[in-house]
C-alpha cells in the first residue's frame, strides 16, 4: 500500500534506532537512512511534558529543511518516558539506569513518542501515548536487566521488548510499539493522509 503511494519519492527515517528501523520495515515500505548528529536535543523549560516528544521530532526534522529535494519525505520520532509528571529520558550511566528502573518499577509511567513527517510542501507532527504498568521488580532484578543489555540508549532505561518487559510489564494502555519507539499504526495512518 504505501510502497505504491510514495513509489515516485524517498522515503528517509532520520533516526539511529534499530527498534525504528524494524518497526517501520514491518509497514513494507522502501526507506533509506539518514539522521543528523549534531542536533542538541533540548526543549524549553515551559513547555507542556506532553508536548516535549513532537517538538524534539520537529527539531530533528528541521535540520533537513535545507537538504530536502521534491521528492523527499523525512520521519522523525523521539519517545520521552514521564513518571508522575517528571521527564525520564536515557540514562547518563549504569547508577542512572538502575535509579530509573528503581523509580517506575511497581508504578504507572506513560510512554509519549512523537513523529513529524516533512517534505519540501508539507509537515505533519502528531505524537502516541501510552501507559505502562510494572510490577514491583527486585534489585537484583534490575542490576541483572542493566548489566547485561545495558539500556542506555533508551528513555526510562528500558526496552519492552527485552527481558525487563517480559517480567516487569503487568498491563499496557495504548500501543506497545509505541513503547518500542514508534507508533506504527497511527504513522501508517498519517502517511496514508500525507
Amino acid at each position: 500500500m504505501l510502497n505504491q503511494k510514495f513509489k515516485e519519492y524517498n522515503i528517509i527515517l532520520a533516526s539511529k534506532s534499530p527498534r525504528r528501523k524494524n518497526l517501520l520495515n514491518e509497514l513494507n515500505i522502501d526507506f533509506k537512512i539518514n539522521f543528523k548528529n549534531n542536533i542538541e536535543e533540548k526543549y524549553p523549560d515551559n513547555i507542556n511534558n506532553e508536548e516535549i516528544a513532537v517538538f524534539l521530532a520537529e527539531l530533528k526534522a528541521n535540520a533537513f529543511i535545507t537538504d530536502l529535494s521534491n521528492k523527499d519525505i523525512i520521519i522523525t520520532a523521539d519517545t520521552i518516558v514521564l513518571l508522575n509528571d517528571n521527564v525520564m529520558n536515557k540514562p547518563k550511566d549504569k547508577n542512572d539506569a538502575i535509579e530509573m528502573l528503581t523509580n517506575i518499577s511497581g508504578k504507572k509511567h506513560r510512554v509519549i513518542t512523537g513523529v513529524c513527517i516533512i517534505s519540501k510542501e508539507k509537515k505533519v507532527s502528531f505524537s502516541a501515548k501510552t501507559d505502562v504498568y510494572f510490577r514491583k521488580l527486585s534489585n537484583n532484578e534490575i542490576v541483572y536487566y542493566v548489566e547485561k543489555y545495558k539500556p542506555y540508549d533508551k528513555a526510562g532505561a528500558y526496552g519492552i521488548q527485552e527481558w525487563i518487559g517480559y517480567i516487569g510489564v503487568e498491563k499496557i494502555e495504548g500501543s506497545y510499539f509505541n513503547v518500542m519507539g514508534l507508533p506504527v499504526q497511527k504513522l501508517y495512518d498519517e502517511l496514508m493522509l500525507f
